[in-house]
């Protein structure tokens, strides 16, 4: 297994964390209210406080899950260039 073929492997893995990650983020900013009324009862602001600090908590991984996944592609890109460019 050369060196490309463990630069896709790595990318392949690191996208489909990212976009497990994504989909877990989305299915709980489905359950976040956008609204609370003034009575709404201690039980429902505390569930929306939880929710809440569970997206923010994930914001920052997505964000680095982003950077690798696009760093690992463009070093994907290099390596099939300079392959090609080696066997020209």
């Amino acid at each position: 297994m050369g060196i490309l073929e463990k630069l896709l492997l790595a990318w392949g893995v690191v996208t489909t964390v990212l976009i497990c990650a994504l989909i877990y983020r989305s299915t709980l900013e489905t359950r976040e209210d956008d609204q609370l009324f003034l009575d709404s009862q201690d039980i429902t602001r505390s569930e929306q406080r939880v929710i809440v600090g569970r997206i923010e908590k994930l914001s920052r991984p997505i964000v680095a899950l982003w950077v690798v996944s696009g760093a690992l592609l463009v070093a994907v890109a290099g390596m099939w260039l300079w392959q090609g460019y080696q066997s020209f």
